[in-house]
């Protein structure tokens, strides 16, 4: 892009096959080739769906991870996703952040859907993560971060969230009326990639992606259960002048989570 203030992302809606990175890295290597953005981003668990067989599917940092880096170069777009991935403390939902010259940057997902045993099967990150990219700064987030707001909230230190998501179709309205939630409190963009088909557990998942502006308004959206790509061009001067305009971050209460 020329215009630095203008960061074309995109929102990639998609079903994911079961417990398979390989064929879960082609499909979507296919849909990127047809995408022109500066930010792409990916569902929660991209490579293999939301599986708590952590012994199956937790990769080391290699071969999704290299996947990314090459995709992100080919595609020249920054890229963002989750893959859980094996490490020397145990496995994590570890949420990526490459961009095309190859820099890797990682939020592990803190809250873990306990639900779903997901507690069990990964290990929880410590460490909120904003990444500086174009000259904007993302939040990255993972799927049940979603519902704790105080985790989070805009310290002055982000632009734009980024929800990754395998949220289920039992619950969308919770997911759209949350993500707009969190738009309106931080004064912020945020974009929600959610996944569409039904998973080996059975669960339904009917996508819902939306990228959102710092008022709480839909930018783009897609139909629910269908499967495409959401794009749309975020105005970093626009967003200034309206927390110029309506500056209630400095009203906001002096605490932090513990």
């Amino acid at each position: 892009m020329s215009d630095l203030m203008l960061l074309q992302v995109a929102v990639l809606q998609t079903a994911l096959v079961w417990q398979d990175a390989a064929a879960n890295r082609r499909q979507l290597a296919q849909q990127m080739r047809q995408i022109s953005a500066d930010l792409i981003v990916l569902p929660e668990m991209f490579s293999s769906g939301f599986s708590m067989q952590s012994d199956v599917i937790a990769e080391p940092e290699g071969e999704t991870l290299a996947w990314l880096k090459q995709q992100a170069a080919q595609c020249g777009a920054a890229l963002c996703g989750s893959v859980a991935t094996r490490t020397g403390r145990g496995c994590v939902n570890r949420c990526y952040f490459v961009t095309p010259d190859g820099s890797v940057s990682y939020y592990d997902k803190k809250h873990l859907f306990r639900m779903a045993g997901e507690h069990q099967a990964y290990i929880a990150g410590e460490q909120r993560v904003v990444v500086q990219y174009r000259g904007w700064r993302l939040l990255l987030q993972v799927c049940y971060d979603l519902r704790f707001p105080v985790f989070s909230r805009n310290r002055n230190d982000y632009d734009v969230a980024l929800y990754v998501a395998n949220w289920p179709a039992a619950r969308s309205h919770a997911w759209r009326t949350l993500l707009q939630a969190r738009a309106i409190e931080n004064l912020a963009f945020v974009l929600g990639c959610n996944r569409v088909g039904t998973d080996g557990n059975g669960v339904d998942y009917s996508g819902d992606s939306l990228i959102v502006d710092y008022r709480g308004q839909p930018v783009a959206e897609l139909a629910s259960a269908a499967a495409g790509v959401l794009q749309a061009g975020l105005d970093y001067a626009q967003l200034m002048q309206y927390r110029q305009q309506f500056p209630a971050h400095l009203d906001a209460d002096p605490f932090q989570p513990g």
